[in-house]
């Protein structure tokens, strides 16, 4: 049997060529070396069609160098593209149209208001999931303030927590809202009167699409927001496992705890501590979090198409529920990096190619 080719798929981050996981994609040529796995990287730009090859990016990590070498369509396809506002993503959009009878590990998964819309049709998953509406006017918002003390209105393909707003009810007529733009830039907490709340909330919403959702109580003695990253990949025999969950905490006056906003990695069951005192049930907790995670990716992928990995980003609050407030299908994998669990990170790294791996042995792989 000739040896196996996957292809990452991601973009360049700008016209300069810049990929932004340039390191993870060098440990998993490395990796994939080892478990005969050949690896190349490359984007919907560097395809050529008349030819049919690809100008991939290889690494070589002896010589710890990257460089280009022409190179056929591969066995399978990891996608690792994130959605952004460019032409490359309308290029990423014709390729995925083009090219969709080859083999991919994975495909891209629906917005904010359809995964919970999906998820909402499963009565076990209604308890951990926070009220969510999709956001049309100020109106959408006010409804939701009326049950809740808090409410997150958030774009509805955003990552990275950017262009996030929490509103929060101060009591009479008062709202304090805080949030970052698009940007990531945090804008300064400030009180708003309600007679002047809607029009921020239209005017930050602009021509966007975005949902309103129940704000979880998340905030820290300090006053920082935390929140949980739970990741789950399928591993060397097709089957969903969890890779690992790790703590985060959000940087002074943000709103979000995105480690790309500032936020710091902390372990799961030392940030749980500070939470929930009792030890059994924090473990109770975390048993919780894992299954649910694990029930969630085995239901999306029969919802949706191929699916190898997804990170599942949770609120505890101070009772011990556990909720779901975004689910990632193209996940970093820093977070274990930063709380110093090297096995967690490598296997972040592993399981998708030693998936790769089962797929090619079960006959999956297919050229143009």
């Amino acid at each position: 049997m000739s040896q196996p080719v996957l292809g990452i798929l991601t973009l360049y981050l700008n016209d300069k060529k810049q990929l932004e996981e340039r390191h993870i994609y060098q440990r998993m040529i490395t990796e994939g070396q080892r478990i005969g796995l050949d690896i190349f990287v490359f984007t919907p730009m560097d395809v050529y069609e008349k030819k049919n090859m690809i100008n991939a990016l290889v690494y070589d990590p002896k010589q710890k160098k990257w460089s280009r070498k022409w190179r056929g369509f591969p066995n399978l396809i990891f996608d690792r593209c994130r959605i952004q506002r460019s032409r490359r993503f309308e290029q990423l959009k014709r390729f995925r149209a083009r090219y969709g009878n080859l083999t991919f590990l994975n495909r891209p998964l629906r917005d904010k208001w359809t995964i919970y819309q999906t998820l909402s049709r499963k009565s076990a998953f209604r308890p951990h999931l926070p009220e969510t509406v999709l956001y049309r006017n100020s109106g959408d918002a006010f409804r939701l303030l009326k049950n809740h003390d808090t409410v997150y209105v958030k774009p509805i393909n955003g990552t990275g927590g950017r262009g996030i707003l929490r509103v929060e009810k101060l009591g009479g007529d008062m709202f304090l809202i805080q949030g970052r733009r698009l940007n990531r830039k945090i804008i300064p907490a400030q009180k708003v009167h309600k007679s002047r709340l809607g029009a921020f909330l239209q005017s930050w919403k602009g021509s966007g699409r975005y949902v309103a959702q129940q704000g979880i109580h998340i905030k820290l003695p300090n006053g920082r927001v935390h929140d949980y990253r739970m990741l789950v990949q399928k591993n060397g025999k097709g089957e969903w496992e969890v890779t690992g969950g790790a703590g985060r905490v959000g940087p002074a006056r943000s709103v979000t705890s995105n480690l790309h906003g500032g936020g710091q990695a902390i372990s799961m069951q030392r940030l749980l501590a500070q939470v929930v005192s009792n030890e059994d049930r924090r473990l109770e907790i975390r048993r919780t979090a894992e299954r649910l995670s694990l029930e969630i990716a085995a239901y999306l992928e029969a919802t949706y198409e191929a699916l190898c990995e997804l990170a599942l980003d949770l609120a505890i609050d101070r009772s011990g529920r556990v909720y779901v407030l975004e689910v990632n299908p193209k996940p970093a994998r820093e977070v274990f990096s930063q709380i110093g669990d090297a096995e967690a990170y490598r296997s972040a790294i592993v399981k998708p190619l030693e998936y790769a791996m089962w797929m090619y042995k079960r006959g999956a792989g297919s050229s143009p």
